[in-house]
């Protein structure tokens, strides 16, 4: 159910649904829009994990590159000798350490979502 604090854009957000390509089709009072959400086919929950399995690649892009930002970061400190090379092995270290924790992190939310998107209900 979705019911706006103004309602003159309930025939808006109406339409907006109907002309998706969700397959919904949503009735409205005039005051709130009611969008009935049907059971998922196998066929959908498998689009939807590939949809996931996009989100959780575009994630892993999203941290490599955070960690490449990072590295040359560090090593531009090193080479300008704003810190030691100790520092600088460290902070590359301490770096790769949570770049891999947040990897795993997504992926072990990405995986547990998938396990719930196919579960028959």
């Amino acid at each position: 159910m979705i019911s706006p604090w103004d309602p003159s854009v309930v025939p808006l957000i109406d339409k907006a649904i109907r002309t998706s390509d969700l397959g919904l089709n949503p009735t409205n009072d005039g005051k709130v829009v009611r969008v009935p959400m049907p059971s998922p086919t196998e066929e959908r929950r498998k689009e939807i994990v590939k949809a996931l399995a996009q989100v959780l690649e575009n994630h892993r892009t999203a941290v490599r590159n955070i960690r490449r930002d990072v590295k040359e970061t560090i090593d531009k400190l090193e080479k300008e000798k704003k810190i030691s090379q100790d520092e600088q092995k460290r902070a590359l270290e301490e770096m790769e350490k949570i770049s891999h924790a947040e990897t795993k992190k997504i992926e072990d939310l990405s995986a547990a979502k998938e396990r719930e998107i196919l579960e028959l209900r």
